[in-house]
């Protein structure tokens, strides 16, 4: 008779541990029309503790949005709205999130998920909008165990945000971005991200003396990845400085680009295109 049991038959705490490694597609489109006890633990908040949306398609013709609407009798699919349906599941436990690298933030949405998710302790962000960039402080207030930050593109309100999460993130240790790196931004990450481990600032605009700050003043980094950077080559000094960092990666980074870049001004389109 055993051999017999059916998959829906299967203990609940077993069904949540294999769902919770099922994408959000999955969990939303394909589990819980299967059975009553497959959707019951579709809908287990343990099974939305990583919410990631970096792969999935959410242009309003998408199969998948198209699919979405149709399952849940929407009149319409957003962004937005899939986003709150994704941390109402969750109950507020999600511990990871991942933005789709094409879809710009808003503030409301992010506003949004810092009150429902405090407990984020790895964001992945897209492209922020400038007019939303001066929330981001009051944000990052919001995620006391976060740990691990990627950005896009560095923010216009940079310091303000190295700084909150200095003040408010006792646990962080990662940080990942790309942008034009001025010493004032490799001052206040030496001086208000102590405990840094992974740094990652491939395709920025870094000249060698804020490479050599930050080489000199983190002195808990495992990890600094500057991979196709301009403003800096390798040399004597840079590999000396590195020797304490156990993983430098600084493959394709060179002084100039092929448009002869050699101050510490770097066109921001270009930053973003390399």
């Amino acid at each position: 008779m055993e051999a017999e049991r059916g998959w829906e038959e299967m203990d609940m705490d077993c069904l949540v541990n294999i769902f919770g490694r099922l994408g959000l597609e999955d969990l939303t489109l394909g589990v819980p029309f299967v059975c009553k006890t497959w959707c019951a633990a579709a809908v287990d908040p343990l099974c939305w503790r990583t919410l990631n949306l970096r792969d999935m398609d959410f242009m309003p013709w998408s199969n998948f949005a198209k699919s979405f609407v149709s399952l849940y009798s929407l009149p319409r699919f957003s962004f937005s709205g899939f986003l709150k349906f994704c941390v109402a599941r969750s109950h507020g436990g999600a511990v990871d999130l991942e933005f789709p690298p094409l879809l710009s933030a808003s503030s409301d949405d992010l506003l949004y998920i810092a009150n429902e998710c405090p407990r984020l302790q790895r964001v992945v962000l897209p492209n922020i909008l400038s007019e939303d960039e001066p929330h981001l402080p009051e944000i990052f207030a919001k995620w006391k165990d976060l740990e691990w930050l990627e950005m896009a593109t560095k923010p216009s309100s940079f310091l303000e945000v190295v700084t909150q999460i200095s003040a408010s993130c006792k646990n962080f240790v990662g940080l990942s971005m790309s942008g034009s790196i001025k010493k004032r931004d490799a001052m206040a990450i030496v001086e208000l991200l102590p405990q840094l481990k992974c740094l990652c600032l491939n395709k920025s605009y870094l000249p060698k003396e804020e490479l050599l700050i930050i080489l000199s003043g983190c002195k808990n980094l495992e990890r600094l990845s500057v991979k196709d950077c301009v403003g800096f080559e390798l040399d004597v000094e840079v590999m000396n400085r590195g020797k304490g960092v156990g993983v430098f990666e600084r493959e394709g980074s060179k002084l100039f680009d092929e448009f002869g870049y050699e101050t510490d001004e770097c066109d921001p389109l270009y930053v973003h295109v390399i």
